[in-house]
C-alpha cells in the first residue's frame, strides 16, 4: 500500500506540538507585518499528531536509501558513512546560536574553528593558504576558475582556453564554461592516464591551465603529474587540481609538492561532512604562493592569540559566498580531522586503496576491466561482455537494487563503454565488500540463466521498473493545495 502525503493523512483538530503560555504583550498581527504581506486566509497546514508524524518520516526513510541503511559504492561522488559526534559537535550552542554579523570579538570560537580548518588543509595538502568559502565541489572549482583568470589578468596575460582529460568529471567543463574559458579536451594514452605527448601538442600560449583529477576516475594516479606540471610552467599556465579523491592520497602525498597551482577539496568525500539530497556541502579551496593574493575576501588571520577577518585584499577575486562558508559544515569536518589524526588520515587512504582493489579482485573475472592494472580508491568495470548478450549496465544497476545495495554510478567515465564506476570507501567492513561482490558475481550468473530477471528489476523495491522516458516528461507530484494557499 503506498505511503500516503501528510496532507492526506490530516485530520482537523489533531496537533503535535504544545505551545508556551505567551509571556510578551500581546499584539495584532497587523500592527507587526505590512498588510500586503498578509495572507487572506491562513495558510492550508496539515494537522497530524506526533507519533503519527514520526511513523511517518521513519516509513519514508525506509523506502529511500541511505548511508545509514546500506552500502553505497557510488563512484566518484561518493556517499561514505559520517561519524555521528560530528553533528553532536555542530550541533553545540555556541555554534548554532552565533549570528554571522556579531562582531569579531564575540565569535572567536566560530572564527578559530576556520582558522584551525585552514591550517589542516594546508599542511594535508602542502599548499600555502586555503579559503572555506565555496558551498561545494563545483563551487570551488569555478572559485579556481576565477582565480586562475584573475592570476593571468594581473600579469597582463590573456588566455582563453582551459585543458581537460577525457576522463574529467563533468563539472570540470561545466566550469571553465561558465567562468568563460574555452574546453579543450586531452587523450587518455593505454595506461588509463593523461598523453603527455598531447598534452603538449595542445599546450599553447593561450592556455590559462589544466584541470586534472588526480587519482583519475579511472581510479589511477598520474604518474606524470610533475611533468606536466614542469611543461604547464613553462609556459606560465597553471595546474588545477580536482581534489574529489584526495582520500586516496592523505597521509602519502601532498598535491603542493606535484607542483598543483590551485586545488579544491570536497569536505563530503575526504572528511565526512554530509552530501546530497541539495543541502549544504563545502568545497575549501587551497592555492600556491602565487595565488595567495587572489583568494577570496575576507579570510580568517591570527595575531597576538586573536582572531579577525582580513578585508585588505586589493588583488582578490571579492566574495563568492555570503558570509565566511557554511559553518556547520566545517565544524563536522574539523571533528572528524581532529579524531583521526595525522596517522588517522593515512590510514583513511590505505584502507580506501585495500578495500577497491580487494573488490576488484573479487568481481575482474566476471565484468571487463578496461586499462587492467591496479586501482587507487575506486574502480570502472565493463557491461560490455553483457551487453553483448542483451543486459545493459542500466539493467545491472537496478538489479543491485533487489539485493539491498544502491547502484554504483553509470555510463560514467565516457570513455568506457558500458561503465560501471565503484568506490566503497574506507568505511567499509570486508564483509560488507564480499556480500556487495557476491550480489555482482551472482547477477553475471542471471545474465546467462535468467535475463528477465534483469530486463525487469528491480523488484523488491517501493516503487518497480519505470518507463523513464514516461516518468520524465509526465511527472505525477500529488500536492492537494488550493489556489490560494
Amino acid at each position: 500500500m503506498p505511503e500516503p502525503i501528510i496532507f492526506e493523512m490530516s485530520r482537523p483538530g489533531r496537533k503535535g506540538y504544545t505551545l508556551d503560555e505567551l509571556d510578551v504583550p500581546e499584539k495584532a498581527v497587523e500592527e507587526l507585518i505590512p498588510g500586503e504581506y498578509l495572507r487572506n486566509q491562513p495558510a492550508r497546514l496539515p494537522e497530524v499528531g506526533e507519533s503519527e508524524v514520526v511513523r511517518h518520516f521513519v516509513r519514508l526513510s525506509q523506502m529511500n536509501h541511505h548511508i545509514d541503511k546500506g552500502f553505497y559504492p557510488l563512484g566518484s561522488c561518493t556517499m561514505k558513512y559520517n561519524p555521528k559526534i560530528n553533528e553532536e559537535t555542530s550541533s553545540l550552542p555556541g555554534f548554532v546560536k552565533m549570528h554571522p554579523r556579531q562582531p569579531e570579538s564575540t565569535v572567536q570560537g566560530c572564527l578559530q574553528v576556520l582558522w584551525e580548518v585552514e591550517q589542516i588543509l594546508c599542511d594535508v595538502t602542502g599548499l600555502k593558504a586555503v579559503t572555506t568559502q565555496p558551498a561545494a565541489g563545483s563551487h570551488g572549482e569555478l572559485t579556481g576558475i576565477m582565480l586562475m583568470r584573475k592570476y593571468h589578468e594581473h600579469n597582463n596575460s590573456d588566455r582563453s582556453i582551459i585543458l581537460i582529460p577525457d576522463s574529467a568529471h563533468g563539472t570540470n567543463p561545466s566550469s571553465v564554461t561558465i567562468g568563460g574559458y574555452t574546453t579543450v579536451e586531452l587523450k587518455s594514452n593505454e595506461k588509463g592516464t593523461i598523453d603527455l605527448e598531447d598534452l603538449k601538442l595542445k599546450l599553447t600560449g593561450d592556455a590559462a591551465g589544466l584541470m586534472v583529477t588526480n587519482p583519475n576516475t579511472l581510479g589511477f594516479f598520474e604518474r606524470d603529474i610533475k611533468e606536466i606540471a614542469d611543461v604547464l610552467h613553462s609556459k606560465d599556465a597553471l595546474l588545477y587540481m580536482d581534489g574529489a579523491n584526495l582520500n586516496a592520497l592523505l597521509g602519502f602525498v601532498k598535491p603542493g609538492s606535484l607542483g598543483v597551482d590551485i586545488l579544491h577539496i570536497n569536505l563530503h568525500k575526504t572528511f565526512s561532512t554530509p552530501h546530497g539530497g541539495g543541502g549544504p556541502g563545502s568545497g575549501p579551496v587551497a592555492v600556491s604562493e602565487r595565488l595567495v593574493d587572489f583568494l577570496p575576501v575576507p579570510g580568517v588571520i591570527k595575531s597576538n592569540g586573536a582572531f579577525s577577518l582580513d578585508y585588505d585584499r586589493p588583488h582578490s577575486i571579492g566574495k563568492i559566498h555570503g558570509f565566511y562558508g557554511n559553518f556547520s559544515i566545517l565544524v563536522r569536518a574539523l571533528t572528524y580531522m581532529i579524531m583521526l589524526g595525522k596517522r588517522g588520515m593515512k590510514r583513511v587512504s590505505e584502507n580506501a586503496i585495500l578495500n577497491a582493489n580487494y573488490l576488484l579482485s573479487l568481481v575482474k573475472d566476471d565484468y571487463e576491466h578496461p586499462f587492467g592494472t591496479q586501482v587507487m580508491h575506486e574502480f570502472v568495470l565493463s557491461g560490455v561482455r553483457q551487453k553483448e548478450k542483451g543486459i545493459r549496465t542500466l539493467d545491472i544497476a537496478k538489479r543491485l537494487l533487489d539485493f539491498g545495495f544502491h547502484a554504483p554510478t553509470t555510463y560514467f567515465p565516457l570513455i568506457v563503454k558500458e561503465a560501471l564506476m565503484i568506490e566503497p570507501t574506507e568505511t567499509e567492513t570486508k564483509e560488507t565488500l564480499e556480500a556487495f561482490a557476491a550480489a555482482l558475481k551472482q547477477i553475471a550468473k542471471e545474465v546467462d540463466e535468467n535475463p528477465e530477471l534483469l530486463h525487469t528489476a528491480p523488484h523488491t523495491t517501493p516503487v518497480s521498473r519505470l518507463d523513464e522516458v514516461k516518468a520524465s516528461k509526465e511527472i505525477d507530484v500529488r500536492y492537494p493545495f488550493p489556489e490560494n494557499c
